[in-house]
């Protein structure tokens, strides 16, 4: 299967799309990296998003403004992965969108407000768009990075060492693998 996916994070710069052809081999999921492309954000909307993001404040109002025209902005950049990473043939999308608001007290999540409607990139694409990654892992139980730390571990699984993934972004995410507990031993029986 032929999938995009589009993530923007806290910097609010541009709109990264990966593209990658996904294949189960066995009973192992194979992914085969594309290429990647960016789009920047308009200047006018970058301004409008770091406006609305907190300590500032945002009408309802401004909200779904946001809220379509990230979502026009992710379809370009979806559109744009389509034509020149997979040859019109992508079959999936999946979004991330851009985080609004994360709503985070004494060491719990509470919420997230992902902007980028998903709507505006199946228009546009006319395919399958994944989203809401981050609420449904919050939802979970999660801190709403599902993937990052999924994708870490993969990675670091067998390495020699300790070794440990840190993402350096708005907030700074660090995966350290632990290792398998231990079956207890006749002498801790």
């Amino acid at each position: 299967m032929r999938v995009i996916g589009l993530m923007s994070g806290t910097s609010y710069d541009a709109i990264d799309a990966a593209a990658a052809d996904l294949s189960l081999v066995g009973d192992g999921l194979v992914l085969r990296p594309l290429g990647l492309v960016s789009e920047a954000y308009d200047e006018s909307l970058r301004d409008a998003l770091a406006a609305a993001l907190p300590p500032g404040t945002a009408s309802m109002a401004e909200v779904c403004r946001l809220d379509t025209r990230i979502g026009q902005a992710f379809a370009a950049a979806a559109v744009r992965a389509d034509r020149e990473l997979c040859d019109g043939r992508a079959e999936l999308v999946a979004s991330h969108g851009q985080t609004g608001y994360h709503w985070a007290e004494e060491g719990q999540v509470y919420g997230t407000l992902q902007l980028g409607q998903p709507a505006w990139i199946a228009e546009a694409t006319g395919l399958p768009v994944v989203a809401d990654f981050r609420p449904r892992d919050i939802a979970a139980g999660g801190q709403g990075a599902p993937l990052v730390s999924l994708v870490d571990l993969l990675w670091l699984r067998g390495r020699p060492g300790t070794p440990v993934a840190l993402n350096l972004g708005g907030i700074a995410n660090l995966t350290a693998p632990t290792a398998p507990p231990s079956t207890p031993g006749p002498a801790a029986r």
